[in-house]
Order: C-alpha cells, then structure tokens, then sequence
C-alpha cells in the first residue's frame, strides 16, 4: 500500500516533467531551430533579437502546440470513457460513428460546393475554415443527437455500439457517393482534411481550442465513480444504486462531444484515443477512474505533443500528415493489447 502511494506520488510529477519537455521541445524544434533561451524569451513576452523566430514561433508553433495537447487530452478521456462503457478493449473515440458523421458534414461543405455552386471552399480563406468546422460540428452533434435517442429508448449498450457502428458505416457510404461525383480540387481537399492537422489555427482559435476541450476533459472526473461502477458490469452497478440509462447518457454525451470538437477542428486523428487509454491503465495499475482519467489527461497530450513532434522534425522540409504519425505510435499498443490479450486466454 505504502509503494503504491509512493509511486502514485513520483509518477504525476515524472509525466509533467516530460510534458513540459515536450512542449519546449515542440516549440524550439522543426524546419527552423530556435535557441531554448529564446523559447522561453518569447513565450514569456520578451521579444527575440531575431524577428523571424519570433514569428514563427508564435504564429505557427504555439498554436500548433496549444492545439496538440488539448486534442490528446480529449481524445484520451473519449477513449477511456468508451472503453469502460462498452468494456472493449479496441474502443476509441469514433467507436460510435461520431467522426463519421463529422466528416459527412465535411463532405456535404467541401465535396458539393463545387457541383452547385462552382467554387471550391478552400479559396474563401477563413471564412471557408469556419464553414468546415460548422459542417463538421452539425454532422458530429447530429450523430450524438441520434445515438443519445436510441441509448434512451432502447437501451442496452451492445445495441447502442452496434447501432452506431453502422451509422458510421451508412455516413462513410454517403461520402463515397459524394467523392464519385464531385470535382478532382474538392476530393484533394477533403482527402487533406481528412488526414488530420494540428496546425490549422491562429493563436486565439487555438486558446479558445484548448479552453473547450481541456474542461471537458476535466470535468469528466466527476463521471468516475460511474465509470468504477459500470466496470464492474450493468448489474452490479445498478444493485449498487447506479442509474444505468442515466450514467450511459452521460457518458456517451461526454466522450461523444470531446470527440466532435476535435474532430471539428483538427479532423479525424486516429489512434490516439485508442492506445493513450492502455497507456494510463498501465502507468496507473489501478481501476480507479478518478486517476485513469488524470493520467489519461497527462499522457494525451505527451502522445500528441511526441506525434506533432514526429511530424516536424529537422530534416523534413514539409509537415507530415499527423494521422500517419499517430498510426506508427498507436498500431504497437493496440497489437501489443490483442497479443496479451490472447495470450491470457490461452
């Protein structure tokens, strides 16, 4: 008892060390090195003697960094939410269709603009950035809205996954119409939305990002003793004193918004909500939700800040597309779960 308190007690500062790292680390590093002297120089508001890192800085690398951690950290606490609330190890975030419907949102801005009204959105500057993210939003809620419907009248959480899993796959169906028919510049634009980006933001966007995805993400420690409960499976739970319909709801409606925001303003970015939840549990090595949902927080935004790193380094003149980062971080933890996994069962 008295290791796993100290443990407990190193480890929170060990994953905020590393974070803070990584966060100078994603500032001072990319196709332009600044000075660490100078990070912190112009992070605090002294100014640098040399205006091209200052620009770059704080019109592209702090947002772009602002942006990761709060997206790590939503999509972490979405992941864990829906793998304790189906009890699926290989849940994620876009287990319910969300970011399908997201991006049929998308796909309805980007894909038909062009065959009605002849011009692409990608050339209205922000005012195009600003229709995706409405698109994507509506989409996203309009999926929510559906799956918290059907969680309330039917219940029973295996019909609320499957149900939202073929909602997913109808929403991909539509998008794949959408493709056939529409202009080779539009397809390009989605395809590179669909790849997902943490740099699409200016700096007050990118608070205002982290401001609607950091709370969230928090306020979802209230949801723990609910999540300790339903762990331990619907009955119990409900022997227990816990409104099963309400909890789901809650749950769904908690994990399902963190993802539509992200989604929204980042696209769909894989694998993140789905390793950063087996990363917790291990670090943890307890079924406490209350510290699961903390180290999921921490560890998020580390996994995002890494991959956005990653994507950046020196030597690569141009960005690459984050989600073909976050795959080669996220594919060992899923396999390596399927391995143990099998492993126990035999």
């Amino acid at each position: 008892m008295q290791n796993n308190l100290l443990r407990k007690s190193i480890l929170i500062p060990l994953s905020l060390g590393i974070l803070l790292i990584l966060l100078a680390l994603n500032l001072a590093m990319g196709s332009v090195s600044v000075p660490i002297s100078e990070v912190f120089d112009i992070v605090l508001g002294h100014g640098s003697s040399n205006i091209i890192w200052e620009n770059i800085l704080l019109r592209t690398r702090l947002p772009q960094t602002i942006v990761a951690m709060g997206a790590g950290m939503a999509l972490g606490v979405a992941g864990l939410l829906m793998q304790t609330l189906f009890r699926n190890p290989l849940a994620g975030p876009s287990v319910l269709g969300i970011s399908s419907g997201s991006s049929l949102g998308v796909g309805f801005v980007l894909l038909i603009a062009g065959q009605f009204w002849g011009f692409s959105f990608s050339r209205l500057g922000i005012w195009g950035d600003l229709a995706v993210i409405i698109a994507s939003l509506g989409g996203a809620f309009a999926v929510l809205a559906i799956i918290l419907f059907i969680s309330h009248k039917i219940g029973g959480t295996l019909s609320v996954l499957i149900i939202g899993v073929m909602i997913g796959y109808l929403s991909n169906s539509v998008v794949g119409v959408l493709k056939f028919y529409s202009m080779e510049e539009d397809v390009h634009n989605y395809v590179i939305w669909g790849l997902g980006s943490f740099s699409r933001m200016s700096v007050d966007r990118a608070y205002l990002f982290a401001i609607i995805t950091i709370i969230p993400s928090l306020l979802a420690l209230f949801l723990s003793k609910s999540l300790n409960l339903m762990a331990l499976g619907d009955r119990y739970a409900s022997n227990l004193g816990l409104k099963i319909k309400r909890a789901r709801l809650l749950i769904i409606l908690c994990a399902g918004t963190l993802t539509a925001i992200v989604t929204a303003f980042c696209g769909p970015i894989i694998f993140i909500g789905m390793a950063v939840p087996h990363l917790a549990k291990l670090v943890s090595r307890t079924s406490n939700h209350f510290y699961l949902i903390c180290n999921a927080c921490i560890l998020g935004a580390i996994t995002a800040l890494l991959c956005n790193l990653l994507a950046r380094l020196p030597g690569i003149d141009s960005e690459l597309p984050i989600n073909s980062v976050t795959a080669f971080i996220g594919a060992p933890v899923v396999i390596s779960v399927i391995w143990k996994k099998r492993k126990e069962n035999f």
